[in-house]
């Protein structure tokens, strides 16, 4: 939260009252009342967040207080389409607008249980740093300067001592929040993200950092499309109801419609001065200039003096009641995970497993449970992947407890591995499964050409013969194929006339063990014929049972 831009609100502050009075007003006009309990710690242990020791991504440093004004856009839901027109500050800046939507696309199709919608990012960009201080990045989406909140030395913030090094913050004695969405660098370790692909999760970037805000929001089984879950992810951002309130007021502003502008476009707070430099302390208030109380003269003759009328001391107030923690029902809270069914998981090297791997969990009653996130990882030498190339995959169970993960898909690399499902975070429960990927195996074996084979007595053969082992039309390296004179086919024993071939001391044999190489193809060695003319066959089969009968004639050559 760039402390430079805007009316910032410190934890305690006045401006609370303020702020709070304007999101009132702002709700009875257009948006529904958002506020919630501060129960975001509570909530991140459940979920299975990670929160920074100061349980918010932020660091709870200082935000833009401003509200959207009172008459919202007109149109529903948001089109980049659309002119710049209306409301200056539905405009999102292209490059800030097209990272928002590419995080909802992406965790839509990593985690779509949690249903991020992009204007939640977008009302978070708006709080934490005006959308980029009004999207000015470059091409790549990188601010030109970084944007730095105050240093967190708990004098007016939260007290976080430098866990970077000063790599992130440029501060080596205390953190700072960095970047568009305003990450603490100890929250950055843990939820950087790469998103544009450049080979660095870089917090000032506004598509990593709107990735990583996403997968943030998206921690554990929450389900945005649920206000309260909605409610608890934003205030693990920032653990403040006055920050709550703020975010919820530009959310329900930006689903009422937004519209693109320009990159450095975008309408800042309104006191940021349009500042583009990165500040190196967080700014010091003026304290008000000393006054001096106006001279006056003594009163001629002394007052006479009243005894102050005698009061009654005040009640003491007793102190507030925390109300205990809410401990909930046993009928909620995560038991067990157990294989729900998953048949053996075999396949064929390049072919799909028959078998989906599933999962099923229960409550501590042995119920089943539902929205409980699950993770399925490949584990082993393998090059098996799920549907879109990927090796772990979280997904959350359904009304019945279950869950199946994406199909999988064996790759050249036969042998056994393992798939793990594991849920849970306090106490991580892990269901086993073995899955074994065999090599293809020729179902078929033919010549690679149809010309007749001839030879006269006592020569060889002029073409060689070639073959191919295949599987479902592949080639298959590796196959051992028998090749065999025999008598016919009605009774294939060995012949001991005819076409033959040769050891390696030349010595006449009928019968060869050979294997095919690449793709399956193997040529046969050369084959001669003896003094006795007519017809014979030569049969070629492999382990798996592929035969192929080939045509040899012995004839003297036409006069």
């Amino acid at each position: 939260m760039a402390a430079q831009f805007g009316r910032r609100l410190r934890r305690g502050a006045t401006t609370t009252a303020v702020a709070a009075a304007a999101v009132a007003a702002l709700s009875a006009s257009q948006a529904p009342a958002a506020p919630h309990p501060d129960s975001a710690t509570g909530d991140q242990a459940a979920a299975g967040a990670t929160p920074s020791g100061d349980s918010a991504a932020t660091g709870n440093s200082p935000y833009h207080t401003d509200l959207p004004p009172l008459n919202t856009p007109n149109k529903p839901g948001a089109s980049v389409n659309l002119p710049v027109t209306g409301s200056a500050e539905a405009g999102i800046p292209a490059s800030v607008l097209a990272a928002y939507k590419q995080a909802e696309r992406e965790i839509a199709g990593t985690d779509a249980a949690c249903r991020l919608p992009w204007q939640l990012l977008a009302a978070i960009g708006k709080v934490e740093s005006g959308q980029a201080r009004g999207g000015k990045v470059d091409a790549n989406g990188t601010t030109f300067s970084p944007i730095l909140g105050p240093a967190l030395n708990g004098q007016g913030f939260a007290l976080i001592k430098d866990t970077d090094g000063g790599a992130y913050d440029g501060d080596s004695t205390h953190d700072r929040a960095v970047g568009p969405m305003q990450f603490i660098p100890s929250t950055w370790a843990t939820w950087g993200q790469d998103a544009n692909g450049d080979g660095r999760k870089d917090p000032n970037n506004i598509h990593d950092a709107a990735l990583a805000a996403g997968r943030y929001l998206c921690a554990g089984t929450r389900d945005l499309s649920i206000a309260t879950d909605l409610d608890r992810a934003v205030l693990s951002y920032n653990h403040s109801t006055e920050y709550l309130r703020t975010v919820r007021s530009w959310f329900d502003y930006y689903n009422r419609g937004t519209h693109e502008v320009p990159d450095g476009a975008g309408v800042l707070p309104v006191d940021t001065g349009g500042s583009t430099t990165s500040p190196s302390t967080s700014p010091t208030p003026t304290p008000p200039a000393a006054t001096t109380p106006p001279a006056t003269s003594p009163p001629a003759t002394p007052p006479a003096t009243t005894p102050p009328p005698a009061t009654t001391p005040p009640k003491p107030t007793p102190p507030p009641t925390t109300p205990p923690p809410t401990t909930p029902a046993p009928g909620q809270v995560f038991g067990s995970l157990e294989n729900a069914g998953t048949g053996p998981l075999t396949a064929t090297a390049g072919e799909a497993f028959t078998q989906r791997v599933k999962a099923r969990a229960r409550n501590t009653l042995g119920a089943p449970l539902a929205r409980i996130s699950v993770t399925f990882a490949l584990v082993g030498d393998t090059d098996a992947r799920f549907t879109g190339g990927k090796k772990t995959v979280t997904l959350a169970t359904g009304a019945d407890g279950t869950v199946t993960a994406p199909a999988l898909t064996a790759g050249e690399k036969t042998g056994t591995f393992k798939v793990t499902a594991v849920a849970g975070t306090t106490k991580p429960r892990t269901v086993t499964y073995t899955a074994s990927v065999t090599a293809r195996v020729a179902d078929t074996v033919a010549r690679t050409g149809d010309k007749a084979l001839t030879a006269a007595p006592g020569a060889e053969f002029t073409d060689r013969v070639e073959v191919r082992t295949t599987y479902k039309g592949t080639g298959v390296a590796d196959t051992a194929v028998t090749a065999t004179m025999i008598t016919d086919a009605e009774t294939p024993a060995e012949n001991d006339k005819g076409p033959y071939f040769k050891d390696a001391d030349g010595e006449p044999v009928r019968t060869l063990d050979l294997t095919t190489g690449a793709d399956g193809l193997l040529t046969l060695p050369k084959i001669y014929a003896d003094e006795t003319a007519g017809t014979y066959t030569l049969r070629l089969t492999t382990a798996s049972g592929a035969t192929l009968t080939i045509e040899l004639k012995v004839e003297a050559p036409a006069a």
